[in-house]
């Protein structure tokens, strides 16, 4: 496919997720069903113009005066690919499956005849206008800078297991190109975002991925299950494992001497735990499948609980983009309350006197974090707000990218201070 066959196939997939709320992974997939003649290469490059028009919406929308799947796709092409007004108009008049030829009007607007400078914040930002205020209240000044950092593509994270390789040997080993060492992360391997019509490696054909020596798992992630800080020896619940990211990097991280056990309410996002806790060879891990009454046996013995609470997802906007835009005052309120209910059912897991609840979201929004801990302190006298901040030095240096943190306690990662998704981490000791 040329050029212009390709941003007319992202208008099309961008015209089914808007119109049609279809998620875009499911657009995707059903486009290139639909269109077997695309190879791999198009399918990446009309995957990239359709993310990054989802990413930048707002922004695009305003700069081209329209938010329509054709405006978006085209300036997705223009302001993110790197592609010039004249290849465009070049290519569109060659190619008999390219758009219609642009209108002066927006050859006009695609070179630059609205400036962005003069939008409101939350356009700069590419943050939902009704979302605006709750996060210009978290990030003060640096919310435009962290809102335009969620719309940048992201990389490509790797975690090395530990309990099967080193880091430096995997790094001399794999022959995915670009892979370097990630900045906080000890165990963690990076491929940089690409540019253009680029398409990130497939490391799932890699010996070291089949073999167990590597996960795919954001620095963010990597980094609040090392938080947690599990001991050889120690019993974890994971208590919303879902497909098991961080449940293997506690086993890894406990040198596979202990017990992890990983239970979520919803056993299909379970399934996958059972493999790759076999490929990876984390023998410590069990799975407790729902209902919650299959924990009954663990309840007041847990020495670390890990409640990787159900939430908004904003941290993972550069991933799922389209999500940003699903987002609802609804949809936030349900998970409030979601969140509530599972520090309600998680706490009794944790050990009387020294036990410890790690509360982790992928959320950037203080509604879903500290407000959620303070509640959470106020009803449970029991429980005492710890320090995660001390606990980053000792695992990451006093050198490395600092976190948000707004109470010098709980943590905030985000991709424009710590160069990771959005992640929310705290810690609480049960005294009683």
């Amino acid at each position: 496919m040329r050029l212009g066959g390709r941003i007319q196939a992202a208008a099309e997939v961008l015209e089914d997720i808007l119109d049609r709320k279809t998620p875009a992974t499911m657009a995707l997939r059903d486009w290139g069903k639909a269109h077997r003649f695309a190879g791999s290469k198009d399918r990446s490059a009309i995957g990239n113009y359709v993310h990054d028009a989802l990413r930048c919406k707002s922004s695009i929308g305003y700069r081209m005066g329209d938010e329509t799947p054709r405006a978006l796709a085209l300036g997705a092409a223009v302001f993110m690919g790197g592609h010039t007004v004249k290849e465009l108009m070049e290519d569109f008049a060659a190619d008999k499956h390219a758009p219609q030829a642009l209108s002066e009007d927006e050859q006009n607007k695609l070179n630059g005849s609205i400036k962005l400078e003069s939008a409101p914040d939350w356009i700069k930002a590419d943050v939902p206008e009704w979302l605006w205020p709750m996060f210009e209240t978290n990030f003060d000044e640096m919310a435009v800078a962290e809102g335009k950092a969620l719309t940048a593509r992201p990389p490509l994270d790797l975690r090395v297991n530990t309990i099967k390789a080193k880091r430096d040997k995997v790094l001399s080993s794999m022959k995915t190109k670009g892979l370097k060492k990630t900045e906080i992360s000890p165990i963690g391997l990076r491929v940089e975002a690409l540019e253009g019509s680029a398409r990130l490696p497939n490391v799932q054909i890699e010996a070291e991925y089949q073999t167990g020596k590597i996960e795919i798992q954001d620095e963010g992630s990597q980094i609040v299950s090392l938080l947690v800080d599990a001991k050889p020896g120690e019993k974890v619940l994971d208590y919303c494992a879902g497909g098991g990211g961080k449940s293997l990097a506690m086993a890894a991280d406990m040198e596979n001497q202990g017990q992890v056990f990983g239970f979520d309410i919803d056993k299909r996002r379970l399934s996958p735990l059972y493999q790759r806790a076999q490929r990876a060879g984390a023998s410590v891990i069990e799975v407790r499948e729902p209902p919650s009454e299959s924990l009954k046996d663990l309840v007041g013995k847990m020495d670390r609980v890990l409640i990787d609470a159900p939430c908004t997802g904003v941290g993972t906007w550069r991933r799922k983009p389209d999500a940003k835009w699903r987002l609802s005052e609804e949809a936030l309120e349900r998970r409030n309350n979601e969140q509530r209910s599972v520090l309600k059912s998680a706490k009794g897991f944790v050990k009387p006197e020294g036990g410890l609840l790690f509360y982790v979201t992928c959320s950037m929004l203080a509604e879903e974090n500290e407000a959620q801990v303070y509640a959470f302190l106020e009803e449970n006298e029991n429980f005492t707000l710890l320090s995660a901040g001390e606990v980053w030095e000792e695992k990451f240096g006093v050198d490395s990218p600092k976190p948000w943190s707004a109470d010098g306690c709980t943590l905030t990662l985000t991709p424009a201070a710590t160069n990771t998704d959005g992640f929310f981490f705290a810690v609480m000791e049960r005294t009683k």
